[in-house]
């Protein structure tokens, strides 16, 4: 008998606590059939000429997935009790995949990359009950990589059978919002290209399709740029904390093959005390102190954004970092903007009063200039909301512009008809609540407490009070991680699962149910730890294994 999944309502998996499909499909039903991988199960591809090598390899990752996660099923007896069933069930011997559309075959890498409007993720997942082959259909290659993805979490392993209780299926599916994002800082602390891949390929497990990689930052400089060497040679931490054009292009290639857009950011004109390392002429009020004075963060230091020497050097150095990458966009970041910096500093203030103008009308000419230098090499500029809430820059209204002071803000810009991408404090900042980092403040706390747990986004409603045209503007939104307090040794365990449940948000659509989401959400993070992510625990493995018996009221 089939049941009906409504979006982001999986009613069904309050019931059936193995079904743990993440983020949930947008429309599925189901059965109660149980259904095992024939060991010679094999994916195949028809009518698909010049197959591109990325979905080969694609292919090629669900099927060692599916051969080496070795998953039991998340119940008591780890699903001993079904042995029998599956023992006598029929085996599927093959998933075929398809594409609906005749015309010219992109590959995954270069559907991951156009811009949010032309990206076309939706497929069709059928799976027969009675071992027949299963179909995979979709109008784009990275269709089929998204249900490739859903097709490797159908799968658990019991005496060395792959195998399901709840065939057949059947899926429609596509993502709610075109922009599901991981921002990454790399700048606090340094993470090794090994470390990004592995958060690349978790994140594409669970469909997030941007990396927003804030590379470079007052601390240190470590992107090295084609013809401004000097930056990341004076500005990195040390030589070997350095991301070179070589790294940049393996990973972004890494990123696009897993259906993920790179969106690097060189934030302007504030977060630019690195720049000071090679570039003093370009900085005002470098290293100045008592710190917190002239920046949210030491060391101070902002460009001298009326100077058009400095105007001039931005633009080059953002359109020569630009040539790295392959994505529409780039951001130009433009937060926390400290005025008295420029106050302090005699050589801006000359150039303001021989200009005729103010910080915020020098402002709008430096990002005049430097949002018009990518546009004439193609890219779309991103922003922080400051740019437009606290400076009224001229921006394009191609623009995107993120949200992170407060959720509350979206409303001001969406008003003023810019697209949005929420990164709220309030809701997806991964780095609050570990406490003040700041010295002599033993007993501070992070400014962004409490701690955000998963149950904080995942409840997040990305549409809430605004009108049909304004939800028109909502692009997507993401889970961000500033690593004052974070390095290698707790990427994993900081970032996943919580920011797995911004992906769901953002792909099911909002309205999603805690409660049914939990079980799936261990889930998860158990997968993740048999492919060598360690995500960590939600509750104890006691309440994993019997959901809804740790419940507050149970």
């Amino acid at each position: 008998m089939l049941s009906k999944v409504p979006i982001a309502l999986a009613v069904l998996l309050s019931i059936s606590p193995s079904f743990a499909l993440w983020p949930a499909p947008r429309q599925i039903t189901t059965g109660s059939t149980a259904l095992k991988l024939s060991p010679g199960f094999k994916i195949t591809t028809t009518g698909i000429k010049n197959v591109p090598s990325d979905l080969t390899d694609a292919i090629t990752r669900t099927l060692n997935f599916i051969a080496n996660d070795q998953l039991q099923a998340l119940v008591v007896d780890r699903g001993a009790s079904s042995a029998g069933v599956v023992k006598t069930a029929k085996s599927l011997s093959s998933l075929t995949l398809s594409l609906k559309s005749t015309g010219t075959v992109k590959s995954i890498s270069e559907e991951a990359i156009l811009p949010l409007e032309s990206r076309v993720e939706g497929y069709t997942l059928v799976i027969p009950a009675d071992g027949s082959a299963a179909t995979l259909q979709a109008n784009s290659t990275l269709g089929l990589f998204r249900g490739l993805t859903t097709f490797g979490q159908v799968w658990y392993e019991l005496n060395g059978n792959a195998y399901t209780l709840q065939a057949p299926f059947h899926i429609v599916d596509s993502p709610a919002f075109p922009y599901r994002g991981f921002m990454l800082d790399t700048a606090r602390n340094f993470f090794p290209i090994s470390d990004i891949k592995r958060t690349l390929d978790a994140m594409s497990w669970v469909k997030i399709n941007t990396f927003h990689w804030h590379v470079v930052d007052s601390q240190s400089f470590p992107l090295v740029v084609p013809g401004f060497t000097e930056l990341s040679a004076k500005g990195a931490y040390n030589a070997q904390s350095t991301y070179s054009p070589a790294d940049v292009k393996d990973l972004v290639a890494y990123a696009a093959a897993r259906g993920i857009d790179v969106i690097a950011e060189i934030d302007t004109p504030g977060h630019t005390a690195a720049i000071a390392q090679s570039h003093p002429e370009h900085i005002a009020c470098p290293d100045a102190t008592p710190w917190s004075q002239f920046a949210n963060e030491p060391p101070a230091g902002q460009l001298r954004l009326a100077n058009p020497a400095t105007v001039n050097f931005t633009s080059n150095l953002l359109v020569s970092a630009a040539s790295l990458f392959q994505s529409s966009y780039f951001s130009t970041g433009g937060d926390e903007i400290n005025a008295n910096c420029y106050t302090s500093d005699a050589q801006t203030q000359a150039e303001l009063s021989a200009q005729g103008t103010t910080v915020d009308g020098a402002l709008n000419t430096f990002a005049q200039h430097i949002h018009g230098a990518l546009r004439s090499v193609g890219k779309t500029a991103v922003v922080w909301e400051e740019m437009l809430l606290a400076h009224s820059v001229d921006l394009d209204k191609s623009t995107l512009v993120m949200v992170w002071i407060s959720s509350d803000d979206v409303a001001a810009v969406v008003q003023q008809g810019y697209k949005v991408i929420h990164t709220s404090s309030d809701v997806f900042y991964l780095d609050c609540g570990a406490g003040g980092w700041v010295g002599q403040n033993v007993l501070g706390n992070s400014w962004c407490d409490p701690f955000k747990t998963w149950q904080i986004s995942y409840a997040f409603d990305p549409l809430a009070n605004l009108t049909t045209d304004q939800q028109d503007l909502i692009v997507g939104g993401q889970h961000l991680l500033w690593t004052e307090q974070s390095g290698p040794a707790n990427l994993d365990s900081i970032v996943w699962p919580r920011a797995a449940s911004s992906a769901e948000v953002f792909w099911s659509g909002p309205g999603g149910n805690g409660d049914t989401a939990l079980p799936r959400l261990h889930d998860i993070s158990y997968r993740f730890r048999q492919r060598g992510v360690n995500a960590i625990s939600l509750q104890p493995e006691w309440c994993a294994l019997r959901p809804g018996a740790c419940d507050l009221n149970a």
